[in-house]
């Protein structure tokens, strides 16, 4: 059994866990915000304020913070005075989760449809953002992608495909495409959120509708399971050494709902784990 705290709660709904230099940031969709916490302290800042749900963000490897405005289809760059900058035009709106490999190429994945409208069911797709800005699709049919990982050799993009219930690999060419697709787990009745990988070439997911984190291995066997109370959108290995797996949850109610999860119900929470994280995020 694990132990659990809570570090702070009280937020919408939360997403996008990213540790840089000691402190955890993330995005409380609902607030419009991202925000940074210091773990240690409970103290946490806004960083920034971007209108747009989904809103997730990474790290580039030289130092900035990439944010995707969903809405407004661009990937925004927060710069070192605070202000946002314009880093890609993405196009249309949709987009959802991103993960920058250690190349500074950034992948970002859009859904087929707007689940929050109703919308029927459509295919969604992965598309690479490279350093100069250039934006090309280099991935199809991912049912619902959602959480993206780079392995620890930055050979592999694995996307969590939350209504095929699977985690997807690609291999990750020279130039940032992908190939070799391939169900690296197939997770059964999980439905896979966010995800990070560790040292072991595990991948741990957050899953909502069966409220917890499940640690997995290459073909789908469940290393390790965290249980929650509420829904899990997203994990995040971090901490000095990497050992802290700390999850955003929040109650949550349905993607047609006017407030999807219960308001206040959103949690930073934390657990120690024995394998470090590794790779992206």
């Amino acid at each position: 059994m694990y132990e659990v705290r809570t570090l702070i709660e009280g937020h919408g709904l939360v997403e996008s866990p990213r540790w840089h230099e000691d402190r955890l940031y993330f995005s409380d969709w609902t607030a419009g915000e991202v925000l940074a916490l210091d773990p240690a302290t409970g103290h946490r800042e806004v960083v920034a304020r971007v209108a747009s749900l989904p809103l997730c963000t990474d790290w580039h490897p030289e130092g900035d913070l990439l944010i995707v405005s969903s809405g407004d289809g661009l990937l925004l760059r927060r710069q070192s005075d605070g202000s946002l900058a314009t880093y890609a035009e993405l196009g249309r709106p949709g987009w959802n989760d991103i993960v920058v490999d250690g190349r500074g190429d950034t992948y970002v994945n859009r859904a087929g449809f707007d689940p929050m409208a109703g919308e029927a069911a459509r295919p969604g797709t992965v598309s690479l953002v490279t350093p100069d800005g250039s934006v090309r699709q280099v991935a199809d049919d991912l049912a619902f992608p959602n959480g993206m990982a780079v392995t620890p050799d930055g050979s592999t993009l694995i996307v969590a495909d939350s209504y095929r219930h699977a985690l997807v690999a690609f291999d990750i060419g020279p130039d940032g495409a992908l190939s070799g697709r391939r169900v690296w787990a197939d997770l059964g009745e999980g439905t896979p959120d966010g995800i990070c990988p560790d040292a072991e070439n595990a991948v741990w997911y957050a899953d909502v509708p069966n409220r917890c984190c499940a640690r997995v291995a290459e073909g789908g066997a469940v290393l390790d399971r965290v249980d929650l109370d509420r829904g899990g959108f997203a994990c995040a290995l971090g901490g000095p050494d990497r050992r802290t797996l700390f999850v955003v949850a929040a109650d949550w109610r349905g993607m047609t709902e006017s407030e999807p999860v219960r308001p206040g119900s959103g949690q930073v929470l934390a657990t120690r784990v024995t394998v470090p994280g590794a790779g992206r995020p």
